[in-house]
């Protein structure tokens, strides 16, 4: 298995509203039963796809160098039309003050994030 796998994957035809609405009706044993179910399928469709030829592998697109390189150099074209805006020494000095003086409050509070304040 890829990554990590909720209950829901265990159903993956869940398209409308109503059916997620029955979801909601399915016992903790059923929703179990039904990952196992589909885990064990996964299983199989593995062993499955060995026993004819290898494993089974998504394909992905792959992008040559020339590619992605005329992509960036496309980018840079498209940011290079907007006027790059710098902040000056005094506007910086006044933004980390202000951070300087938001952290001291939390730390003053015990809280080791900014949320809440």
């Amino acid at each position: 298995m890829r990554g990590r796998r909720t209950p829901l994957d265990a159903i993956p035809h869940i398209t409308t509203l109503t059916q997620m609405n029955t979801l909601r009706d399915i016992s903790v044993g059923n929703l179990k039963r039904a990952v196992s179910i589909r885990e064990q399928i996964e299983v199989l469709e593995s062993e499955l796809a060995t026993l004819l030829g290898g494993e089974v592998q998504q394909s992905r697109r792959t992008m040559s160098a020339s590619a992605r390189r005329k992509i960036a150099e496309a980018q840079k074209k498209r940011w290079a039309k907007f006027p790059r805006r710098k902040m000056n020494a005094s506007a910086r000095a006044k933004i980390a003050a202000a951070a300087r003086a938001r952290w001291a409050k939390a730390k003053a509070a015990g809280k080791k994030t900014l949320k809440g304040l």
